[in-house]
C-alpha cells in the first residue's frame, strides 16, 4: 500500500484530518455499503470525535473539489467521516488480513503527516525569532520565499573589499 495513495485521500473537515468511507471502503476492498453497516452495528466504537457524518455544506465542498465527480456518485448516502482514531478502530470490527494491513499503511500515514507538520511549525516558530532579532531578516527571507530575485546592475553596485 503505497503512503502517497492514502495521503491524497486524506481531507481536512471541522478542522480534522479525516478519511472518507467510500475511499476506506475502497482501500479494504470492501463495498462501502458492508462497511457502514459494521460501523452501525458497533456505533459505540464510534464517538463523535472519531467518525461523524459531512453536513450537506460539506458534501458540497467534496464535489467542488473534485474528489468525487457528483452527488450521485454517493447514491444518495451521507459520507462517514473517520479520524485518525475513527480509522484505527474500524480495525476492530473489520478482521480481514487487508483491513490490517491496509490500517497499518494509514495510520503510518497519518504519522507521516504530523512529523512534517510538526517539523513546519518549528521552522516557522524559528523564522518568527529571526524576524524579532533582526529587522532585515523578513524582508530577505520574503524575497527568497517568493522568489524575487534583484536585478544587480555590477557596473553601478557598490564597490566592497580592497580599493585603490
Amino acid at each position: 500500500m503505497e503512503l502517497k495513495t492514502i495521503h491524497q485521500k486524506i481531507l481536512v473537515f471541522r478542522g480534522q484530518k479525516v478519511m472518507l468511507d467510500f475511499d476506506l471502503a475502497a482501500l479494504y476492498e470492501v463495498e462501502t455499503r458492508a462497511l457502514k453497516q459494521a460501523v452501525k452495528r458497533n456505533l459505540i466504537r464510534f464517538p463523535k470525535d472519531f467518525m461523524f457524518e459531512l453536513s450537506q455544506d460539506e458534501i458540497d465542498e467534496v464535489v467542488s473539489q473534485n474528489v468525487i465527480p457528483s452527488k450521485s456518485h454517493l447514491g444518495g448516502a451521507i459520507p462517514f467521516a473517520f479520524t485518525e482514531q475513527g480509522v484505527a478502530m474500524l480495525s476492530s470490527i473489520l478482521k480481514s488480513e487487508k483491513a490490517a494491513l491496509v490500517n497499518i499503511a494509514i495510520m503510518r500515514t497519518f504519522v507521516m503527516i504530523r512529523r512534517y507538520a510538526m517539523t513546519y511549525e518549528e521552522l516557522a516558530q524559528k523564522i518568527q525569532e529571526l524576524e524579532s532579532k533582526y529587522d532585515d531578516v523578513q524582508e530577505v527571507l520574503n524575497q527568497l520565499l517568493l522568489g524575487k530575485e534583484r536585478e544587480i546592475d555590477w557596473e553601478k553596485r557598490e564597490r566592497i573589499g580592497f580599493k585603490k
